[in-house]
């Protein structure tokens, strides 16, 4: 297999992303000289969250924002409220940079996906469900999302290797623990916290979701495999290839691989234990960085050479770290300039005079629009969920409905929307752009939502509750 070159962020998917991501910032300022200011009251449960207050209600308020704050807004937004995820985010991307470029100088990474290709190049189709399958489990029992992105390149290099393209390998990875995030069966981050927010059993009611998962699955496995058989490059040959044995490389390997799988377990753990909910990226990093380290140093790698190697990885990447701040300072921008709330409450008063049929699909475009400014689904669930759950009771939908709407508004469009940090990190982390990511997942994000928008009307029609 041809030598990689490192996570290497092309110049022009770099320069793509940064002008989506500032078209994007430029529109949301605008809006706030359009959209007058306006604030619901805020309140805190019984847990220390803070929800809006319903009783209370909507408030007019002075809105806009400087100039000067909007085009500091990348940079005051590491100050916001909640910055403490944006902050952890980019020291994984760091960590990521610096691991995977001291794996690829040292060859460990070159030799994993040579042994990878000569062990499953003959049953790389059937290779290619069980990685979808974990995946969405990662994201649909545990909440696995932004973990995934240390596996993403891996998987893409496999993908290559394979016979296919980049787009497949983060589809196999990246696109499959999004969907399994939204599809929700045990997800601690947006089906857990909404159900204790709306006063619901935790996981309770979970055909619908089991179900969800199922379809999904089918549905995306369907749409990789259908464009992986289109692509002219195929393996020179479906038997296993030569593979030459490296000892020392197979001892660092193996450490890589015991350390790397002791971390998903923990994060396998955290679906249990809810202590471990809060840290998972950070577990993630600490034991990725450990399992780097350790296994480069096994192969004969000097301590030296890694952190030359490591400081590389982090120059290489840090080019992501301005377009992660600039799609968060769209958030900013809008919470500041006090248009969020006054979106938030037109949403709410259009839906009074909807039908339940509508209702509920006008509830998951709203978790939709919302996904585009808010990427975390703990933090839109405290924002969401104690206004659109009443209101779906008041017509007549179930909490239990309204919720899976919730958590398949979050889920879908972190994969496509180009403020999710994610999936900015993980398209240039797989040596593509954004541009060509979007033209080949916007098909998918197409039939997925008609999926799920018939799952919600069949929920609807069977009295899911």
């Amino acid at each position: 297999m041809e030598q990689k070159k490192g996570l290497d962020i092309s110049a022009k998917s770099f320069i793509t992303a940064i002008i989506i991501i500032f078209v994007l910032m430029a529109v949301t300022y605008l809006l706030t000289f359009l959209i007058p200011g306006g604030a619901y009251a805020r309140t805190t449960d019984a847990s220390g969250n803070t929800v809006i207050d319903t009783v209370a209600g909507f408030q007019s308020v002075k809105g806009g924002l400087p100039f000067w704050k909007w085009i500091l807004s990348p940079i005051l937004v590491l100050g916001a409220e909640g910055s403490g995820t944006l902050i952890a985010v980019i020291i994984f991307l760091l960590v990521i940079g610096g691991v995977f470029n001291a794996l690829n100088v040292c060859g460990l990474m070159n030799y994993m996906l040579d042994k990878l290709v000569a062990r499953f190049g003959a049953v790389r189709w059937r290779l290619m469900a069980v990685l979808v399958f974990f995946f969405m489990a990662m994201g649909s029992l545990v909440g696995s999302f932004e973990e995934v992105v240390p596996l993403v390149p891996i998987v893409t290099s496999l993908a290559l290797g394979l016979g296919w393209d980049a787009v497949t390998g983060i589809a196999m990875s990246l696109l499959a623990a999004g969907c399994g995030f939204a599809a929700g069966v045990a997800n601690p981050f947006t089906i857990g916290v909404a159900q204790t927010l709306a006063g619901l059993p935790m996981f309770s009611d979970v055909w619908l979701r089991l179900l969800s998962f199922v379809c999904i699955y089918a549905l995306l496995l369907t749409f990789i495999q259908l464009h992986a058989k289109r692509l002219p490059q195929q393996p020179k040959t479906t038997a296993k290839t030569q593979h030459e044995a490296d000892p020392k490389m197979d001892k660092g390997l193996l450490l890589f691989g015991v350390i790397l799988g002791a971390g998903i377990i923990l994060v396998l753990s955290s679906g249990l234990i809810p202590a471990l909910r809060d840290y998972t990226m950070i577990i993630v990093a600490v034991m990725f960085l450990a399992a780097g380290i350790a296994s480069t140093l096994k192969t004969g790698m000097t301590g030296k050479k890694l952190g030359k190697a490591f400081l590389q990885g982090l120059i290489t990447i840090a080019p992501s770290i301005l377009m992660i701040l600039m799609a968060a300072s769209i958030k900013y921008t809008m919470v500041e300039g006090k248009i969020l709330d006054t979106l938030l409450h037109g949403a709410v008063l259009a839906a009074g005079s909807m039908s339940k049929p509508v209702l509920i699909l006008f509830i998951y475009a709203i978790c939709l629009v919302m996904n585009f400014f808010i990427p975390s689904g703990s933090a839109k669930a405290f924002l969401l969920i104690p206004l659109i759950v009443p209101l779906a009771q008041i017509f007549g939908v179930s909490a239990q409905l309204c919720i899976v709407a919730f958590a398949f508004g979050d889920g879908f469009s972190n994969v496509f929307y180009p403020t999710n940090p994610a999936l900015l990190i993980s398209v240039g982390l797989a040596g593509t752009g954004y541009g060509a990511w979007a033209k080949y997942s916007w098909k998918f994000q197409v039939l997925n939502l008609a999926l799920t928008s018939g799952l919600l009307l069949l929920g609807l029609v069977v009295g899911y509750a």
